[in-house]
């Protein structure tokens, strides 16, 4: 379940339900966790608010929709003008803690990956199957077969930030000085809620309210799943495209022999089809030669003079 790193004096362990690997570790030295992609749900959004602490009030309204059914924490943090929020089970971390036989009191903070290692370069893999990789600044966990090339994670150089998480309901496994704090200043801290809630409900209410007038707008669909497979579905019909009209001009630039032509070009289920007269047996490499330079994979066949190209898109 852990992946195991050691850094100096301290040691950081990489928490990710698939990992078989077992760790030990001398008792009583303090270790930082960071958490897999696979333990938490991230989104990065840019909202009509300045503050951290006025986002974490919208966190459960913004994360229903996506949510399965569970027992939630939210926690979020600024980069620039964006937010990147999170939701998370504490009862499942904590469990995989557990069965690993991590000492409560050696536990020094906790952490997303998201938060520590969304700088890195390539895919870094963390277990037998999965992948770290980073798609569009969002830490994603993907197979390894994806990949040609997977490097192993390394995080002995990771410099962790200001974004620790506590695991709610179980904070004896992380420092709680901050706890008594707040519990010292909950008198004044009521004031100030009360006056917030009424703040925050009112910006809840005009976030919402831009979202209903944007989606009546452009007419999108009720949900956000929805207008991102309709999203998803049209960037998959653009890259095919793209694809048939980029393969067609290097057909269209072709230098042909004087007496050959194209005949036919055509695109029908997944295949690309183009006919060339007048190629005569082994005077076909003129045309081949310079698909071969553009790298487009093809199946060829030579009938009567005419040869059929045959690519899959």
């Amino acid at each position: 379940m852990f992946t195991k790193f050691k850094r100096k004096s301290s040691m950081t362990l990489f928490l990710d339900p698939l990992s078989t690997m077992k760790v030990e570790y001398p008792k009583g030295e303090k270790v930082n966790i960071i958490l897999s992609p696979s333990l938490y749900w991230v989104k990065k959004l840019i909202l009509p608010v300045r503050y951290v602490r006025e986002v974490k009030k919208l966190l459960p309204s913004i994360f229903e929709e996506i949510l399965p059914s569970g027992h939630y924490s939210y926690s979020a943090y600024k980069q620039g003008e964006e937010f990147y929020i999170f939701a998370y089970e504490d009862k499942k971390i904590i469990d995989l803690l557990s069965q690993n036989e991590i000492n409560s009191a050696d536990i020094n903070k906790v952490y997303f990956a998201q938060s520590e290692l969304s700088s890195i370069d390539a895919a870094k893999s963390i277990n037998e199957k999965q992948t770290l990789y980073v798609k569009d600044d969002i830490l994603l966990v993907t197979p390894n077969i994806w990949f040609d090339e997977v490097k192993p994670l390394d995080l002995s150089q990771v410099i962790f930030s200001n974004n620790a998480i506590k695991l709610q309901q179980y904070g004896h496994i992380v420092e709680n000085s901050s706890l008594y704090k707040i519990g010292a200043m909950l008198g004044f801290l009521a004031f100030l809620l009360i006056f917030e809630i009424f703040v925050t409900t009112q910006k809840r209410d005009a976030i919402l309210e831009s979202k209903d007038e944007l989606f009546s707008k452009y007419k999108l669909q009720s949900t956000m799943m929805q207008n991102l497979s309709t999203t998803q579905k049209y960037e998959k019909i653009h890259q095919t495209q793209s694809m048939i009209r980029e393969i067609f001009s290097y057909f269209l630039t072709m230098k042909l022999q004087k007496n050959q032509k194209i005949a036919l070009m055509e695109y029908k289920n997944g295949v690309l089809s183009v006919v060339i007269n007048g190629v005569e047996k082994g005077n076909e490499k003129n045309i081949t030669s310079q698909l071969d330079a553009n790298k487009v994979k093809y199946a060829s066949s030579l009938n009567d003079s005419s040869l059929k190209l045959e690519m899959k898109i």
